[in-house]
């Protein structure tokens, strides 16, 4: 006979409501991946699989400790600020193959310090904003856009790291300079073509131009006034000179003949 007092863990009784919790934490796990999407786990680390599902926008139930967020191949068109700050431990970005054409200025709010790779590409992004992308210190891949190539653009890039796989295949879409036109970017800003020289010759020349125009007002006040002084001086001559002389006054102290 066992000793009296002590009961096997199997034979503890178990609170009524003890299932009941069990499950609602079960079900609170489940609820953390939205809806549609794979969210496989692995050594407490979530990939989040949200490829191919028709989305139009940013799901808002992400869990927190995402790793890795797959959101290819939708129909996003606009990353509104704030989409992923709460995503602090997110390593890998996929939004190619969208339709994006806008990025918030705080879009990427949260994930500077531990985001790897951005991907960006295929999609109808015009012009790099640089105040959303430039904080990031993650490979960014953005072939397959139509860029607009201006000085913005050239200036937005030297603050970013591009992922040297894909950057070849950055062109220009459209331009401010025609020639170059449907060529690859990198390849243009490698040659010495800068996209910021037009436009800083433009304002150079303007400035020239300006200071010019001040100048050549300076030089013709300076004559004119000086032309106007000689006439006063002339005439105040001329007057002077027509004016009678005064007669001669004999000295009455003078010498007696």
């Amino acid at each position: 006979m066992g000793p009296v007092g002590k009961q096997s863990p199997s034979s503890l009784p178990v609170p009524a409501g003890g299932s009941c919790l069990i499950l609602f934490f079960c079900l609170r796990l489940g609820a953390s991946c939205p809806q549609s999407c794979q969210c496989p786990e692995h050594a407490g680390a979530v990939a989040v699989h949200c490829s191919s599902r028709g989305l139009q926008e940013i799901p808002k139930d992400i869990p927190a400790n995402a790793v890795l967020l797959k959101l290819d191949a939708n129909q996003l068109s606009h990353i509104p600020n704030g989409a992923f700050q709460h995503l602090h431990q997110l390593k890998e970005l996929d939004l190619s193959q969208n339709i994006i054409e806008t990025i918030g200025p705080a879009a990427f709010s949260g994930l500077a310090g531990g985001l790897r790779l951005l991907d960006l590409s295929r999609n109808r992004i015009r012009r790099i904003p640089k105040d959303a992308l430039g904080k990031l210190s993650a490979k960014v891949r953005l072939s397959h856009n139509p860029l607009h190539c201006e000085c913005a653009l050239q200036e937005a890039l030297w603050e970013l790291k591009l992922d040297p796989e894909s950057v070849d295949e950055i062109a220009c879409h459209t331009a401010a300079q025609e020639e170059f036109v449907g060529k690859p970017l990198i390849q243009a800003l490698d040659s010495g073509v800068s996209f910021c020289g037009t436009h800083h010759k433009t304002t150079d020349v303007a400035m020239l131009v300006t200071m010019f125009g001040w100048f050549a007002m300076v030089i013709t006040y300076v004559v004119y006034y000086v032309r106007q002084n000689q006439e006063d001086a002339r005439r105040h001559l001329e007057y002077l000179k027509s004016l009678p002389s005064a007669p001669v006054s004999k000295d009455p102290t003078g010498p007696v003949p």
